[in-house]
């Protein structure tokens, strides 16, 4: 095997992804030193700056991290770990001063309380704001800020990470490539310590609120390297993005309905009540159903806004209002045009209550990882707060580790270019990746079922096979999409976000974690 010499060695910990679970660990890491690779711009092209709704923590008065962590596990459908609930809503007040500390605005009273807000399956107001609806793009504006000021962190804007690099049993760092170069040979970044960092896959389905570059390329990744996937199956739609035929699709937050917006179809008809007891505040995946079955049937949904906001909803969440008004859409007077759309993942990479991954030298964090927080159905605004305490966990775990001035030799890294060019490009318009956005919508969407699941692995595996050029991103897109349906395919049951019309109800055989390897999901793709 050939050896890999275009090689830099990263100072200290290498973090790949600049969101906010990566910046957040590059922090806490300080003052030891850590190489940061981000994509884009930082601050830019990370799903957090996208989070509207703001950090779950239970701070208010009267509400408790336990009753937190029992509203985790309810809306996560039977399988949230437990112990790991009560951990991480422990250390949320933490993490909130933490933010807080390096200059986030969070919404105050005129006593310097957070003001918090109520979103879906909530028992308390436990969401702390910025602006309303703000809340993402104001925390990565200090976070970005903060590791500006911060001497220790290194940042390289305009690479990406397209495989990751294994050797002796353990990962060593990651290839790159400078963000659209097809031509020159990747760079080597080898590292002791790689967390993985680099967002979800909501990208991987066609009708998306995610940033364009969120498809599936951190699990994928992993996966190829042989690191065990958690809970792949689970894919949460989010009920209301504003139908404007934008890609990705714009959201209008859940607090919207926390503030007493309603659902309503073209005929005029309310239809949540009938459903649900929390109508409009249901899971996010009861309500998402509903929207979906109801456009399914041939209607339009809308949210209406009038009666609980009327004009306040400029002032109030500015950002969905610049949104409508910039689709033509008047949400003052109006009703705002809706769909379920995909948002997070729940499943990603396997860690554990320190976030290392099944592979040595491996931590993950962010929406790449699977921590088992999330069960099958994330509770609203627990992303953001699952991203900063497991950056800070990750930190305090590297940081504990035996300091090595220099890194041991091993065997020579081979860059094997079987599979095609490595190049690393937004793959927005690519035939291929159309094709597989379109497969991923219509058959592993908001609902499942034995043949159409079956018929996405055959097409998957087509696209994979016969794609025009096969990059190592678009190897990580479909390797992420195999391993979503392969695990919709193995769960005969129906779990929060995963809904299978041919087995519509729980299974308490069910009642627990799905772990996949990349060669297990090959197995189940070549069956099909």
């Amino acid at each position: 095997m050939p050896t890999f010499d275009n090689t830099l060695n990263a100072d200290g910990a290498l973090i790949v992804g600049a969101g906010l679970a990566g910046l957040f660990c590059a922090l806490k890491l300080a003052p030891r030193p850590v190489t940061v690779l981000s994509p884009r711009p930082l601050g830019t092209g990370a799903s957090s700056a996208w989070a509207q709704g703001g950090v779950a923590a239970a701070i208010g008065a009267g509400d408790t991290p336990l009753a937190h962590a029992l509203d985790t596990e309810m809306a996560g459908a039977g399988i949230v770990d437990h112990g790991i609930a009560e951990s991480v809503t422990a250390e949320a007040a933490a993490r909130i001063e933490d933010l807080a500390r390096w200059g986030t605005p969070f919404d105050r009273d005129d006593f310097g309380n957070f003001e918090l807000g109520r979103e879906a399956a909530h028992s308390a107001n436990r969401i702390v704001k910025v602006e309303g609806d703000r809340a993402g793009w104001a925390i990565m504006q200090a976070i970005v800020a903060e590791v500006r000021r911060t001497p220790s962190i290194r940042v390289v804007e305009g690479i990406t990470a397209v495989d990751l690099a294994r050797a002796d049993g353990r990962i060593v760092g990651v290839f790159c490539r400078k963000l659209g170069d097809r031509y020159t040979e990747p760079v080597f970044i080898r590292a002791r310590a790689t967390v993985l960092a680099a967002g979800g896959l909501g990208g991987l389905y066609a009708v998306t609120t995610n940033p364009p570059g969120v498809r599936g390329h951190a699990m994928g990744m992993a996966a190829r390297a042989g690191a065990i996937i958690a809970d792949a199956e689970f894919v949460q739609f989010h009920p209301t993005a504003i139908l404007t035929g934008a890609d990705p699709a714009p959201l209008a937050t859940e607090a919207l309905r926390g503030e007493g917006a309603i659902l309503v179809n073209d005929l005029g008809e309310r239809f949540m009540p009938a459903l649900h007891p929390d109508a409009e505040l249901a899971p996010r995946d009861v309500v998402a159903r509903a929207n979906f079955r109801e456009i399914k049937a041939g209607r339009q949904v809308f949210l209406d806004t009038r009666a609980a906001l009327g004009e306040s909803i400029l002032t109030r969440f500015p950002t969905v209002a610049k949104y409508c008004l910039d689709a033509g859409i008047d949400p003052v007077n109006g009703m705002i045009p809706v769909t379920p759309a995909a948002h997070f993942h729940m499943g990603g990479v396997k860690v554990d209550e320190r976030g290392r991954a099944s592979l040595p030298g491996l931590w993950v964090c962010g929406e790449a990882s699977c921590t088992g927080l999330h069960g099958a159905n994330r509770l609203a605004s627990n992303s953001l707060l699952e991203a900063i305490v497991y950056g800070a966990r990750i930190a305090a775990d590297i940081g504990g580790l035996e300091p090595v001035r220099t890194l041991a030799p091993f065997d020579g890294i081979a860059w094997n270019d079987a599979d095609g060019e490595a190049a690393e490009l937004v793959l927005r318009n690519l035939p291929a990746v159309r094709d597989l956005r379109a497969v991923m919508s219509g058959l592993v969407g908001v609902e499942r079922d034995a043949e159409g699941l079956r018929d996405a692995l055959r097409r998957i595996a087509d696209l994979e096979a016969n794609a025009e050029k096969v990059t190592r991103a678009y190897l990580n897109m479909t390797t992420s999409a195999t391993l979503v349906a392969a695990s919709a395919l193995k769960r005969t049951e129906s779990r929060g976000g995963h809904f299978r019309i041919d087995f519509p109800e729980p299974d308490p055989s069910w009642e627990h974690h799905t772990e996949m390897t990349l060669e297990e999901a090959h197995a189940i793709r070549a069956s099909a």
